[in-house]
């Protein structure tokens, strides 16, 4: 959401969070790792081809757990949000979603469900933006307000969605 826009009017559908500060990070360091460990691999002389091979294979783990890391994000559109996190993903309704927490001290944002669950939401995460985070969960609380609360009409739809 733009610095410039009210924190009450909800940013233009759809929308992605994601902590871009901590992925440019992430991938930055995962591609030293790979670069430093397979030049090593590379310029070892006494490393057979195997070995060699071994050394690369063990730099795209190390590129991978960064890589894994920085998947994190939150996709908003008209029909509801998608999170996703290091290693799942979940869609959920608009409906769904009682409520957006963020509270000091929390490591990324979590959503109180309707049956009565907790959901970490890894793509909003204050670690090195807070300001970005605390911004992009107003954004998304927002939206939860304005899209979660709205009427359904007798046919299951709601009134703007003619």
């Amino acid at each position: 959401m733009p610095a410039s826009a009210p924190a009450d009017r909800p940013p233009a559908l759809p929308v992605t969070f994601r902590p871009t500060r901590t992925r440019v990070v992430l991938l930055t360091v995962g591609a030293a790792m790979f670069t430093v460990v397979t030049v090593i691999a590379l310029l070892l002389d006494r490393l057979s081809p195997p070995e060699k091979i071994s050394f690369v294979f063990t730099a795209l783990l190390f590129f991978g757990v960064p890589a894994l890391l920085s998947r994190p994000k939150v996709v908003a559109d008209d029909d509801g949000v998608t999170v996703v996190n290091l290693t799942r993903t979940r869609r959920l309704a608009w409906a769904e979603i009682l409520r957006v927490n963020l509270r000091a001290g929390d490591p990324w944002v979590f959503l109180d469900l309707s049956d009565g669950t907790s959901l970490p939401v890894l793509g909003i995460q204050p670690g090195i933006a807070k300001a970005r985070a605390i911004e992009d969960a107003r954004a998304l609380r927002v939206l939860v307000e304005t899209l979660g609360t709205r009427p359904e009409e007798p046919g299951g739809t709601r009134p703007d969605e003619h």
